[in-house]
């Protein structure tokens, strides 16, 4: 049992809200802070990078904190952890703790420079970008990962010039694979897309390429990644690779400090390996197992859900769930009006990651093939409508 009577929850985004109400949902009635760096109340981010790209929305989570028993601090930055005391020092000043639930996100990687790049992670991100996008206006991109991807998809949309610059061979051929990349690559066809160039640094006009060429941008949106929020927790004793190490219960070297959401690094069993929370479904689902875990710590549940997330680009949905390897084989899924996946399996046949486009039905039942360590027919299952299972052998 937790006897602990307070618990602070370092980061305002959907992992750090999300404790507080399994918490409580659990039972703690003790005394229960929310730490939020940033001015506004927690709200949902990926609708920054969609719709609410396009028209200013209002994606605030509809929270009574009072009614919760939340002391919500804004605009309050953590900037160290002392363990040893349990204090976390921020700008406002300590905060004492008997539990603490590292809750503190991501922030997007930057390239060097004196000119002007923008990038998208925050609402004030994605309020400083949208004035941008005006019509003629010249938008460079710098990466063609999932979020420029969109981005891109909003900046043509509203009769922006849009260029993009990727390191890679092509668009989000590290996460996907050459093959995938490729087919992807023609909904790239409204952009200038320069494939395998890289960029020396922004300038106060644009930005200038590895090679020494100028080019001119009204704005330069950086998408590159995000690294885990972490540099606060530099002599804390946490043990950190990458992000935050937890185990199977999102518990970290230190017994009463917990991490959960994209600063997180977990051990998966299902995968035998450790994952970044890096997308928005394990910041809604991790926090019930930092609560029962927390409270419950002689029957701590096991976090291991499959990593799923999805993007919506150039007017299709793509949805991806599970976990690739570099020694998996894929498969090409073809499906009726358009709609095609992909599938990957180890050496064993056993499904590992699906990718569905425009088809979440096929989504879902990937998910429950994965879940259920399904082993495939490769021949089989290029028909999109064919079932994620091999058949059972013949009983003789």
């Amino acid at each position: 049992m937790f006897n602990g009577r307070r618990i602070v929850v370092v980061g305002g985004g959907l992992a750090g809200l999300r404790t507080c109400e399994a918490l409580r949902a659990e039972g703690f009635d003790g005394e229960l802070e929310l730490l939020c760096a940033e001015p506004t109340p927690p709200y949902d981010r990926p609708p920054l990078s969609k719709s609410a790209l396009a028209e200013p929305q209002d994606t605030t989570f509809d929270v009574d904190y009072a009614a919760l028993g939340v002391e919500l601090r804004l605009g309050v930055r953590a900037r160290s952890l002392d363990t040893a005391a349990r204090v976390v020092r921020t700008d406002a000043g300590e905060h004492s703790y008997d539990a603490l639930v590292v809750a503190t996100g991501a922030a997007p990687v930057t390239l060097p420079g004196a000119g002007r790049q923008l990038v998208l992670r925050t609402a004030a991100d994605a309020e400083r970008l949208r004035a941008e996008l005006r019509p003629g206006a010249r938008v460079v991109l710098v990466g063609a990962g999932w979020i420029n991807a969109e981005i891109a998809t909003t900046a043509l949309a509203l009769g922006c010039s849009v260029t993009c610059v990727e390191a890679g061979p092509r668009p989000l051929a590290g996460p996907l694979g050459a093959q995938v990349a490729e087919r992807l690559h023609a909904w790239w066809d409204g952009v200038d897309l320069r494939c395998g160039t890289g960029v020396g640094e922004i300038t106060p006009g644009g930005l200038t390429l590895d090679d020494g060429t100028a080019l001119p941008a009204d704005v330069v949106v950086t998408g590159i990644g995000v690294r885990p929020d972490v540099g606060w927790l530099t002599g804390s004793g946490l043990e950190i690779d990458r992000g935050v190490v937890v185990d199977e219960s999102l518990r970290t070297s230190d017994p009463s400090v917990f991490a959960v959401g994209d600063v997180a690094m977990r051990w998966s069993p299902r995968f035998g390996t450790r994952l970044g929370g890096e997308h928005w479904d394990e910041a809604r689902t991790g926090p019930a197992t930092v609560a029962g875990a927390l409270l419950r710590p002689q029957s701590p549940p096991v976090f291991d859900p499959i990593p799923y997330f999805w993007s919506d680009q150039f007017g299709h949905k793509i949805q991806f769930v599970g976990h690739r390897s570099e020694s998996d084989d894929m498969v090409f899924r073809e499906g009726a009006d358009g709609k095609w996946g992909a599938a990957w399996f180890d050496s064993a046949g056993q499904l590992t990651a699906h990718l569905s486009v425009d088809s979440p039905r096929h989504m879902v039942q990937a998910r429950m093939a994965i879940d259920r360590r399904a082993v495939v027919d490769p021949d089989a299952i290029r028909d999109l409508s064919a079932p994620l299972q091999a058949p059972a052998p013949a009983v003789k």
